[in-house]
């Protein structure tokens, strides 16, 4: 079969569009703001990553725009090579410090970083012991890699301990999200720290969403738990809370250096831009000397999430800014966030194969620059859609399996890409 036919039989987001409610691609034409424009209307954003509202501060923004005034608009070339500039380096000291690590190494995604990482450190005979909903780059890196995979039950430590049982004596690589980017719950990190230390093997930790929320100055799901000596390996983003688009992998000297010498990802791609390292180092700044931030968007997060619990929706186990509610099959998930941008508010749909068939989610992110007002609003929008489309309620957490693992979807929908695929 040719790709050209193969690519022509993919016809279900044809199908979805023709019904008029296709939720992705949906053109933003204005800054990622708490209130953004689409179609030349405003509409309150629910649905993105900014956490605490810092693409917009014109201290990143004028960062950026120097960082391009005294570097240009690109290194052309990669970090291996002739792509190392001097703010780089003050990025990956200044994020070293902040996140109380030895050495910071960083990536031109979030998406290479954990990709570069994994893929690299992991040797023939090392097994991956990885939480069942880890991010697809996590999965991706795992394929890349020469080692062999487990998958333990979602933040299930008595699954995990099982699995370090059977693979005792073995070089692994334990692997888990800080914060799970669609169930919008933690990771037990002390406990697994615990278990690593006891079975003798190595932990990385994807902070992802955890960076710039968690911890008395932001840095992150392991500073929050006092955890930085004890993680061994911390990847992120700059793509959430630290308002641009790149990665990083923070570790010991050594790792590092290995790192820097081994990494395909990072030594056969170009260099992350100026704009964007430039833009970072202010936010770093912004978090640490505003951590107001951090407590408003809190605040907003547990007043929307109580308000959605008491519509009588399921927010599952969610104790972060991610806040999912079950809906229902795939197509209710997509009238649902259709019918919320008619009246004025943007969210996710979270469809199969993120979750079980006939569990599919809308998903709200909260940021820091939302008001009480704004967040009544889209409580009220929901409110009435609510009844407009009876949402499934769960005994159970829809994330949930026995098998602790993704199954395939059997329903009619786009397998596309369920979260911000710019790590």
């Amino acid at each position: 079969m040719r790709l050209s036919e193969k690519a022509a039989q993919f016809q279900t987001a044809k199908q979805v569009m023709a019904q008029g409610i296709y939720p992705y691609f949906r053109a933003i034409e204005t800054d990622q703001d708490a209130v953004v424009k689409i179609d030349g209307r405003d509409i309150l954003m629910l649905g993105s990553n900014n956490y605490l509202g810092l693409t917009n501060h014109p201290k990143v923004k004028e960062a950026a725009i120097d960082a391009v005034r005294r570097f240009g608009a690109g290194c052309a070339g990669s970090r291996f090579l002739n792509g190392t500039l001097s703010i780089h380096k003050e990025c990956e000291d200044r994020l070293a410090e902040f996140l109380h690590k030895e050495s910071v190494l960083l990536f031109t995604t979030g998406y290479q970083a954990n990709v570069g990482t994994i893929a690299t450190l992991v040797e023939r005979n090392t097994w991956i012991i990885a939480d069942a909903l880890s991010h697809a780059s996590i999965i991706d890196a795992a394929r890349l890699s020469f080692g062999r995979v487990a998958k333990f039950k979602h933040n299930d430590l008595q699954d995990l301990e099982r699995l370090l049982q059977v693979h005792q004596g073995r070089d692994v690589m334990v692997v888990t999200e800080g914060v799970f980017s669609m169930e919008g719950d933690t990771a037990d990190l002390p406990e697994i720290v615990k278990l690593c230390q006891k079975y003798d093997v190595d932990l990385l930790l994807d902070d992802a969403h955890g960076v710039g929320v968690y911890g008395s100055h932001g840095e992150g799901t392991a500073g929050h738990f006092g955890l930085n000596d004890e993680t061994d390996i911390i990847v992120g983003t700059f793509s959430k809370s630290l308002a641009a688009i790149g990665g990083f992998v923070a570790a010991s000297e050594e790792i590092v250096h290995f790192l820097k010498h081994h990494a395909r990802a990072l030594i056969f791609s170009a260099s992350p831009p100026p704009a964007t390292v430039g833009a970072v180092l202010a936010a770093l700044k912004i978090i640490v000397e505003e951590p107001e931030r951090r407590e408003l968007l809190w605040r907003n997060a547990e007043y929307l999430r109580d308000g959605l619990k008491s519509l009588g929706l399921d927010t599952g186990h969610s104790n972060s800014p991610i806040i999912p509610v079950v809906v229902g099959d795939a197509t209710s998930a997509f009238q649902v966030c259709k019918m919320m941008q008619d009246e004025g508010v943007f969210i996710n749909p979270v469809i199969p194969p993120a979750v079980q068939p006939g569990q599919s989610l809308i998903r709200f992110s909260v940021m820091s620059t939302h008001t009480t007002d704004q967040l009544d609003f889209a409580l009220d929008k929901i409110g009435k859609i609510s009844k407009l489309i009876p949402f499934r309620a769960e005994a159970s957490h829809p994330h949930s399996s026995p098998n602790g693992i993704r199954p395939e979807s059997s329903e009619e929908v786009p397998s596309l890409p369920l979260e911000n695929p710019g790590r």
